[in-house]
């Protein structure tokens, strides 16, 4: 993910699931009201299946689609948790489910006072194909090349 982009709060993540926690920087915010743009969320759900497929397979594989739906808007200083879980994997291609919740949103769009969400509101939702190249693909579990 580009440094300059979003700050990373914290990271959780197993060989399965990975969460990002960002706050969207003022950099972010492309249109009108500071709004952050689609891109930003997609680059995010390809860092966190990224994240994953080190995990899973000892490569970073290669991000092969993303269909994405948005469904609420993101501003500038918002903070933004991503999550990606694998949900299936035969060969080398890899399925994943990918979410986005806003969980601290701006009072008023162009101000600076923000509040925690008393529920997590999902802007954005994908479902993602990876594969892993073969030569590269190793099973943590099995610490065996597949």
């Amino acid at each position: 993910m580009n440094k300059g982009a979003c700050a990373r709060t914290e990271a959780v993540e197993t060989m399965e699931e990975s969460l990002i926690r960002l706050r969207a920087s003022s950099s972010n915010g492309h249109y009108s009201g500071h709004l952050v743009d689609g891109a930003t969320l997609i680059r995010t759900f390809g860092d966190a299946v990224a994240e994953i497929l080190i995990r899973h397979d000892g490569s970073e594989g290669r991000l092969e689609t993303l269909d994405a739906e948005f469904l609420g808007v993101v501003r500038s200083g918002e903070y933004i948790e991503v999550r990606a879980m694998l949900t299936q994997s035969y060969g080398m291609t890899r399925r994943f489910e990918c979410t986005a919740y806003k969980v601290i949103e701006l009072i008023q769009p162009n101000g600076s006072s923000t509040r925690a969400l008393p529920e997590p509101e999902l802007v954005a939702k994908a479902t993602a194909v990876a594969t892993v190249p073969r030569k590269l693909a190793i099973s943590p579990r099995l610490n065996v090349v597949q």
